[in-house]
């Protein structure tokens, strides 16, 4: 509630006032960085999925996570149905792979509402006790956005994992297929949440960011298709796994394929092996290292 107090020998009609908005001391205890870091990550997790936001806000990643676990649900549904199944009629680690675009769509939409406004009108949506560090603040974020996007392609599999387990399908074999279904959306969490904070940070609006982070996600992965599947078709088949180096996508399609036992989507299944897959590895690896060394010098360089 706003009081007002009119400063005494002020005239009537003055435009000089005070207010008290009810701002109180704080005499609690001043927490340090590591409470300041886990506060921004569970804000930013929450804004995610428009938790603690208007009713707006939370329409479209719930519409999208709704989306992935039905899918699953339905790929349950008539993997129990067929008869003499022993497993799932899709592979945990295929999974991903297949509702790419879906997942992409999140990333695009979540990833610039993330970190443009406060780039923008360089403002926080907390306040803190002491400043927060940039490092703090970007791993913030990096985390957040990669424990969403863990959040959206994981539940699915872990509806395929009950479900398999409820149609009494082997055991230790769905276990550990769940397992390496998990280690490889874990990694294209951290992925995509890296490129795409990047993108949407050094994109002056919000709109722009979406667009980039879908051309940066989607649009390489049908171009790298493409440009396999002509190479396939053209008999240069050692080529089509060295394409696959420039999508995100197909980037972590390789590592599953190389050393998480997955079937390769690329044409003819022409995945990566050992070797090529050090480089797969590599590669992932160093564009996480890069998203996040970018992402510390554009906060550094806003000042924030």
């Amino acid at each position: 509630m706003s009081t007002e107090i009119r400063a005494g020998g002020a005239l009537p009609g003055d435009a000089s006032r005070i207010h008290d908005i009810g701002y109180r001391s704080y005499d609690g205890p001043r927490l340090g960085r590591a409470y300041a870091r886990r506060s921004l990550y569970v804000q930013s997790l929450k804004g995610a999925f428009g938790l603690g936001r208007s009713a707006k806000s939370k329409v479209l990643p719930m519409l999208l996570l709704a989306v992935m676990c039905l899918v699953a649900a339905i790929i349950v549904a008539v993997s129990m149905a067929a008869p003499g199944a022993t497993k799932l009629v899709v592979k945990y680690t295929s999974y991903a792979i297949f509702l790419q675009a879906v997942i992409g769509l999140f990333v695009a939409a979540q990833a610039p509402q993330s970190v443009s406004r406060d780039l923008r009108f360089r403002t926080v949506p907390l306040y803190f006790s002491r400043p927060i560090a940039h490092a703090d603040y970007v791993l913030a974020k990096l985390a957040a956005m990669a424990s969403a996007v863990f959040v959206i392609t994981g539940t699915p599999l872990l509806i395929l994992y009950v479900g398999s387990l409820l149609a009494k399908f082997d055991f230790g074999d769905q276990t550990g297929w769940f397992a390496q279904g998990l280690v490889s959306v874990a990694l294209l969490s951290v992925l995509f949440a890296a490129l795409a904070l990047v993108v949407a940070a050094v994109t002056p609006r919000r709109g722009f960011g979406v667009a980039a982070v879908i051309a940066v996600l989607t649009i390489t992965y049908g171009a790298v298709s493409t440009i396999q599947a002509i190479a396939y078709s053209t008999g240069t088949e050692g080529a089509v796994a060295w394409f696959g180096l420039f999508s995100p996508i197909t980037l972590i399609d390789g590592v599953q394929t190389a050393f998480l036992g997955a079937t390769s989507a690329f044409p003819g299944g022409e995945g990566p092996g050992a070797a090529l897959g050090v480089v797969y590895l590599f590669v992932v690896l160093a564009l996480i290292a890069g998203s996040y060394a970018a992402l510390l010098r554009r906060y550094r360089r806003v000042g924030l």
